[in-house]
């Protein structure tokens, strides 16, 4: 399986910037300012149908067709690390092991979009990438590879980290930039949306780490072999998919758009752990309905998950073996998402510790059939929050009340839980 994003990376250390310039590091930019026109480096992108990996899967290159060139004054680039899901650590293990291909691919974002100034807004936990990126953009800078007139070629670009105070609402590309401003993180009406109106009301572009890293190859290598890294035709690239739970080998891998759920876990993951029975996962993060053993053979790529019920989202396979209370689970997850609510609005605010409390009942043994209807209609009810965090929330609960609706009710009828809380 041929890498893009970790075919630099180096056994339990950083490549050093060398490692990475002689490697190919860098060639992309050298290319597209010796040869391309910031138009070129946005068609080659949109081209090579890059998705967003940060969860909504929006078409990358679509999303820079949005800013308006014809308005005068500067315009941002974003680089989203805050990176707080459970189940997802992709950005981390990327950063840890190569910043160069975020600093490139961030470079060319740039200039094809036409930013003078951009940052990296990053969590506050993740301290060795947050280092790593300030190492790799000062070593650029003294390459000539960053910083005023990039290889002699009149495009200017100033790269800044900036570490979050913390939050998963952070996340949230509106909330980000109140957070960059030093507002409280809450998130603003769209529209107008941030290529419009964002950073300091200005066009603004919030891109993940993992997407932005993809640009370096992707200006190399061209669009008809980025898409052909993918095993169905539909999809395009490769993707990180960042697996715990009770497999043999939980990690973070780089595989082929359009693996089955299958594959991967019998394949890179090595299976279930010894005598343990594959019940169920969240695909794609922990925002994401449930998938069963019966989507086994389900391609994972954006649509073919979606079309399956669920979402690709960040690309987070947690696995959950036989003897795994789903109710338990599901509490555990909303349990997170009722504590970062930033209370903006009242679905989240007061939504989610109410549909927490409904599931601890139920877990605890307190639960009334009539809650099982409480919790169908709060799923609709939470779609009407200001922004994605509660309906997120709501998505294992909505796979729960689908996939595993006989096991809630067998809570009820017993007066507890059939399998002791286990998560």
């Amino acid at each position: 399986m041929e890498q893009v994003l970790f075919r630099h990376n180096r056994p339990g250390r950083c490549v050093t910037f060398a490692e990475y310039r002689a490697e190919g590091g860098f060639a992309a930019l050298e290319k597209a300012l010796s040869g391309m026109s910031p138009n070129d480096v946005q068609q080659v992108v949109i081209d090579a149908n890059l998705r967003g990996r940060g969860g909504a899967g929006f078409p990358t290159g679509k999303k820079w067709s949005f800013v308006p060139r014809d308005i005068p004054g500067p315009r941002y680039l974003i680089c989203n690390c805050d990176e707080m899901e459970p189940g997802t650590y992709k950005d981390r293990i990327l950063l840890e092991a190569n910043p160069y291909s975020l600093v490139e691919g961030m470079t060319l974002a740039a200039y094809a979009i036409g930013v003078a100034h951009a940052f990296i807004f990053i969590r506050r936990g993740y301290e060795e990438a947050a280092e790593n990126c300030r190492r790799a953009i000062a070593e650029a800078k003294d390459a000539g590879l960053l910083g005023k007139n990039i290889l002699g070629s009149g495009f200017s670009l100033e790269l800044d980290v900036h570490q979050s105070a913390g939050r998963y609402i952070c996340g949230e590309e509106t909330a980000l930039m109140n957070a960059l401003e030093g507002r409280r993180a809450n998130p603003r009406s769209k529209p107008p949306f941030p290529a419009v109106k964002g950073l300091w009301g200005r066009p603004t572009v919030v891109n993940n780490v993992e997407t932005l890293a993809n640009i370096p190859a992707i200006v190399a290598g061209g669009a008809a072999w980025f898409k052909g890294l993918a095993t169905i035709p539909e999809a395009a690239g490769t993707k990180l998919f960042c697996v715990s739970g009770h497999v043999n080998n939980a990690a973070c891998f780089e595989l082929p758009l359009g693996m089955s759920l299958g594959e991967i876990i019998d394949g890179p993951c090595g299976g279930m752990l010894p005598g343990r029975e594959f019940k169920a996962c969240i695909p794609g993060g922990a925002s994401t309905p449930f998938f069963t053993r019966e989507h086994w053979n389900v391609p994972m790529d954006f649509d073919a998950v979606a079309r399956a019920g669920s979402r690709l989202g960040t690309g987070g396979i947690v696995v959950f073996d036989r003897n795994t209370c789903m109710v338990a689970a599901t509490l555990n997850l909303v349990s997170f998402y009722a504590r970062e609510s930033c209370g903006w609005c009242t679905p989240c605010r007061e939504g989610l510790p109410f549909v927490k409390d409904v599931l601890a009942r139920i877990e605890a043994g307190a639960g009334r059939e009539e809650h099982i209807a409480i919790l169908r209609e709060h799923v609709q009810y939470l779609n009407y929050a200001f922004c994605p965090l509660a309906p997120g929330a709501m998505g294992p609960v909505e796979g729960l009340l689908r996939l595993f609706e006989d096991e809630i009710r067998e809570h009820i009828v017993l007066g507890r839980c059939p399998f002791g809380g286990k998560v």
